[in-house]
């Protein structure tokens, strides 16, 4: 009995191991893509440009320019930041800009309109993010 224990468990170690990993990265992925969303709304509601800029650990939001003030609210510290969990980085894309349409916008520059990101797991694996001209905002 002991023994059947045994096997079942060092068969199921890897598979939930390799199942937590991606799960990790897909959760940062849907994370990333709910803080573009964010930026997208945001941009609706002021009725302004909101500009996205992006580092290795995270983004802020900028209000009307990518070179204004980091834009302080619900899920930024209070620097405006927002981080993603350790482990992960973030590249690709910078200065992902939203229209008071929703849309992608390109003005002001640096502004881009569409473009993607990608979350990367220290332990492997990557997740992009695409942004089309639309605004809209997927996994791929």
């Amino acid at each position: 009995m002991i023994a059947v224990m045994a096997i079942t468990i060092g068969v199921a170690i890897p598979t939930l191991w390799t199942y937590y990993r991606s799960a990790a990265l897909r959760g940062a992925a849907e994370q990333t893509v709910s803080m573009l969303n964010n930026a997208r709304q945001l941009a609706i509601r002021l009725n302004t440009t909101v500009c996205v800029t992006n580092d290795p650990t995270g983004m802020q939001y900028h209000v009307g320019t990518c070179g204004a003030a980091a834009y302080t609210g619900a899920g930024t510290d209070s620097t405006g930041y927002m981080r993603l969990d350790t482990g992960l980085t973030l590249s690709g894309t910078n200065n992902l800009c939203f229209g008071y349409l929703g849309a992608g916008a390109t003005a002001p520059a640096p502004c881009a309109n569409a473009g993607t990101l990608t979350v990367t797991r220290a332990q492997g694996g990557t997740q992009n993010i695409i942004m089309a001209t639309t605004g809209r905002v997927r996994l791929q």
